[in-house]
């Protein structure tokens, strides 16, 4: 399987998120800078987390007109292609339209930088299916802007569709309407979630709960895989 990593002007997770996948997961991955537009041959990509274009004007708000962005609309119409955003990531997404809602500032207007446990609200994702509906994982935050913001009529589609992947649990760090911390698209192959899996993948930084996110991403892969043959 091979994994894209997008490198915007400000990306700073972007390491992490490659370490994980290649040396932690075992799986090829590959950086790909913002100016790209052939990006066909990857199968999931990332979007990591960081400060894109330095936050200006809204987090994500310069990065969604960058190349790649426009090439990810067409990849994403493939099903069996999949797109993680992190913190960063998921700001990107939510401002360029692939997800819905949109992200304030931390309820506190604080910045946080902490561990903090996330209930799995849907496992039957490609980002999840390696997780049991309800399993708490300890994953680290680390944003000022990470309170989700979704209109009634929003949440309730969101709720009804199986939309909500991951929720804040045991207390809700920023404020997010219905202690959301990720949701998917309709099709489930794209998932923005605040929380950073890639900086908890190996026992030594603290828990290994974000393996599981790659480690699924790459059993719905390979069971895609599977079923074309």
């Amino acid at each position: 399987m091979l994994f894209g990593v997008v490198v915007f002007p400000g990306s700073n997770c972007d390491r992490d998120c490659y370490w994980a996948v290649r040396h932690v997961l075992g799986e090829d991955c590959e950086y790909i800078w913002y100016q790209e537009r052939s990006i066909e041959d990857f199968d999931c990509i990332i979007l990591p987390g960081g400060f894109s274009y330095g936050d200006y004007l809204r987090a994500g708000a310069i990065a969604k007109v960058s190349p790649v962005m426009e090439a990810l609309r067409e990849f994403v119409k493939d099903r069996n292609k999949l797109v993680i955003g992190i913190c960063n990531g998921f700001q990107i997404l939510l401002e360029a339209g692939f997800l819905p809602g949109a992200m304030l500032r931390n309820k506190n207007l604080k910045f946080v930088c902490e561990y903090v446990d996330v209930v799995v609200e849907n496992p039957n994702t490609p980002f999840t299916c390696e997780c049991a509906k309800g399993e708490v994982l300890s994953i680290p935050i680390a944003h000022m802007e990470g309170n989700y913001f979704a209109d009634e009529g929003t949440l309730q589609a969101l709720i009804e569709n199986g939309q909500v992947v991951f929720r804040y649990c045991g207390y809700n760090p920023n404020g997010s309407v219905y202690d959301i911390a990720g949701i998917c698209n309709v099709t489930k192959n794209v998932l923005g979630m605040m929380p950073h899996p890639e900086r908890c993948c190996e026992s030594i930084l603290g828990s290994e709960d974000g393996l599981k996110i790659f480690a699924s991403i790459v059993k719905y892969h390979g069971e895609q895989v599977a079923e074309a043959q």
